[in-house]
């Protein structure tokens, strides 16, 4: 039987790398070696990106939901704190949601909280 020769994969492999880095500057996106390096950092960003978007977004919710209840002079953690005693299981996103969409509801919620917490 003759001998493959591993060519065809190896220029696949080169060309897939190639097409990732598609778009950055310079070498990095028309040398291999380069090009290699880039991708495989932009693959740790991506991956640190995902982790840091789910906070970043419960920061968001939760100062939200902490200025949604200050005009009813409660603070966001005795408010959190006043839901999870009523048995109201909902989410920051859902709260935060509220408060910005149906003010009224909100406000049930809020006395709901401040009625356990006394």
């Amino acid at each position: 039987m003759a001998r493959v020769k591993g060519a065809m994969m190896t220029r696949k492999r080169r060309n897939k790398t190639l097409r990732l880095a598609k778009g950055y500057w310079g070498s990095k996106s028309k040398h291999f070696k380069m090009a290699k390096q880039a991708v495989k950092k932009s693959g740790v960003y991506a991956y640190i990106g995902r982790k840091q978007k789910k906070r970043a977004f419960r920061q968001m919710w939760i100062a939200r939901i902490s200025a949604a209840v200050a005009p009813y002079g409660i603070n966001y953690s005795r408010f959190m704190n006043g839901l999870k005693k009523a048995g109201m299981d909902l989410n920051r996103k859902a709260l935060s949601e509220m408060a910005i969409a149906d003010p009224a509801a909100f406000a049930a919620l809020v006395d709901v909280a401040k009625k356990e917490l006394a």
